[in-house]
């Protein structure tokens, strides 16, 4: 798809209130198929999907458009040139294959680039078939609910076939999970690096004044020029190079990127995507972003990634902190979350089972052979994943005169992050950020004479024997966030009971030591450390500003 903007702009708008007149939308198709269909087209099974969609054709002497635009743009089938027309009024069947979203002749298919090069349009001349794949999309974040139309390459269930190098991928789970962690903190300029179909961009671009979108492939920027447009959203820029060479020199307060993380043997006959595959050997397109971030960051800004890294003879994270060295002044404060592990075997049935090759072949055995070769050449034990978020340091923590804020390198293994409940975990990250920030420029004196309180999502759990009055076992849960929970003894329960705002966290701990005959200052210094902790995971909660 070569989209000439001067052309194709109005026939996209045109295309947009089409999709709106008809309601193009998830709880509309929902409503088509069902909850049980639509989550088998989630497993990528769309036979329930295409029966109730027969049972609804057999009850209409005409298709509704919905049904119509279901049938192409979603389940990937071809339909009548004339259900499609009258399912696209104001575009047209023309104006959809200018746009390349449909193709009606064996000779257009054959023309159309990349994975569609060798799909058979219909042999009906009366049919058209899709060259995209295009759905709605819907959210909820920090501005409240939202939904766009998003255009992306046809996957391996229209296509037939495994996936073309070049394909533009859709809405993932990767998708997903970034969109979630996104930090929605007004700013005035944000960097989508590889921006794929262009869907962290569109998501950035509602707390950003600007964003510029990156993507080493073509085809992927004129995917999401067309998803901007396509939805009404005029404040990202596009251009075309690899990593951050398109905006060399320039800085930005927040970037986000859902890089090609993907560990791939680099080796004759092995498929490189270029969605999912950055070309560089092990986990190096990874560190190449991470060590690039310091310097296309404002002061104070924010970089969030999601990523692979290997694990050799030690610890991955030790190889991570290497990643993040820079002079002592302007290294990145870092926060990695690792969600998941896996050993060689089950990284490689992933991603090649992910590119469209199924399990019942030659080619995923001899794939499968190359991969489990290039981990062991390369002395890789286990692969992990997960989220990171790297911050630029202040002027302020720069300058010689003002107070030293410590430096936050903040390593972790959370196996269930995001499995409870991914929405609004962008705005927990800000509140622990802030808090952590908050507490650490202050002493223990003065965290003492502070007031705290309680954040609102926290609960309490406690055990007690039969016939017993004192529990045997004391959690704290945080319902939102990550979920954490944090097991408490008698003075520490007490403290959190009484943070509500009113009195100073040392009186607090002063009147707990008194009723329980302990040293108040041991329990100070045995108490305090557990705040900060409380406080950088968002339990508890610093003063208003």
């Amino acid at each position: 798809m070569q989209l000439n903007r001067g052309v194709t702009a109005p026939l996209i708008d045109l295309l947009r209130a089409d999709l709106g007149a008809a309601n193009f939308s998830v709880t509309a198709l929902t409503g088509l198929w069902g909850i049980e269909a639509d989550a088998a087209l989630r497993r990528n099974q769309r036979v329930p999907a295409l029966r109730a969609l027969a049972k609804l054709r057999a009850t209409l002497s005409v298709p509704e458009p919905n049904v119509v635009l279901a049938q192409i743009f979603v389940l990937g089938l071809p339909v009548e040139r004339a259900e499609l027309a009258a399912a696209l009024p104001s575009l047209g069947v023309d104006g959809a294959e200018q746009l390349g979203l449909v193709a009606a002749r064996p000779d257009e298919a054959a023309t159309q680039p990349g994975p569609l090069a060798d799909r058979a349009a219909p042999a009906d001349p009366a049919q058209v078939a899709p060259l995209v794949d295009l759905r709605p999309y819907s959210f909820v974040d920090a501005h409240g609910a939202g939904s766009w139309w998003i255009t992306s390459d046809l996957g391996e269930l229209a296509l037939g076939h495994p996936l073309g190098e070049d394909h533009v991928l859709g809405v993932g789970g990767a998708s997903l999970t970034l969109s979630a962690l996104m930090i929605p903190t007004a700013v005035d300029s944000a960097l989508d690096l590889g921006t794929g179909c262009g869907i962290q961009a569109l998501h950035a671009a509602r707390h950003a004044t600007r964003v510029v979108a990156t993507d080493i492939s073509e085809r992927a920027l004129e995917l999401a020029a067309l998803n901007a447009r396509l939805n009404g959203v005029e404040n990202i820029e596009f251009r075309l190079g690899s990593l951050f060479d398109p905006v060399a020199g320039e800085r930005f307060d927040h970037i986000i990127s859902n890089p090609p993380f993907v560990i791939t043997p680099r080796v004759e006959g092995v498929p490189s995507y270029e969605y999912r595959d950055g070309g560089m050997v092990g986990d190096a397109l990874v560190e190449a972003v991470v060590r690039g971030a310091a310097d296309h960051l404002t002061p104070g800004g924010v970089a969030q990634l999601l990523g692979n890294w290997e694990y050799h003879d030690d610890d991955a994270f030790h190889r991570l902190t290497g990643w993040l060295e820079s002079p002592a002044e302007t290294a990145l404060d870092a926060w990695i979350i690792e969600r998941e592990v896996q050993p060689p075997t089950g990284y490689a049935e992933t991603w090649i089972r992910d590119g469209g090759t199924r399990p019942d072949t030659p080619d995923f055995d001899r794939l499968y052979g190359a991969w489990l070769d290039d981990f062991e050449a390369r002395g890789v034990r286990q692969v992990g994943f997960g989220y990171m978020l790297l911050r630029r340091p202040t002027d302020g923590r720069r300058r010689p005169a003002a107070p030293a804020r410590p430096r936050l390198l903040r390593l972790e293994r959370l196996p269930e992050a995001l499995g409870h409940n991914p929405a609004g975990i962008g705005h927990h990250l800000a509140e622990c950020l802030a808090a952590h920030d908050w507490q650490a420029g202050l002493d223990d004196d003065a965290l003492s004479r502070s007031t705290l309180t309680v954040a609102s999502d926290v609960t309490e759990e406690r055990h007690f024997w039969p016939g017993q009055e004192d529990p045997t076992l004391m959690t704290l849960h945080q319902g939102g966030g990550f979920g954490r929970s944090v097991p408490l003894d008698t003075a520490q329960a007490a403290l959190i009971g009484a943070c509500d705002g009113e009195l100073p966290v040392g009186a607090i701990i002063d009147a707990i030591a008194q009723l329980l005959d302990a040293d108040a200052a041991a329990l100070r210094a045995e108490l305090l450390p557990r705040v900060r902790g409380l406080l950088d995971d968002a339990f508890l909660q610093p003063p208003a500003a």
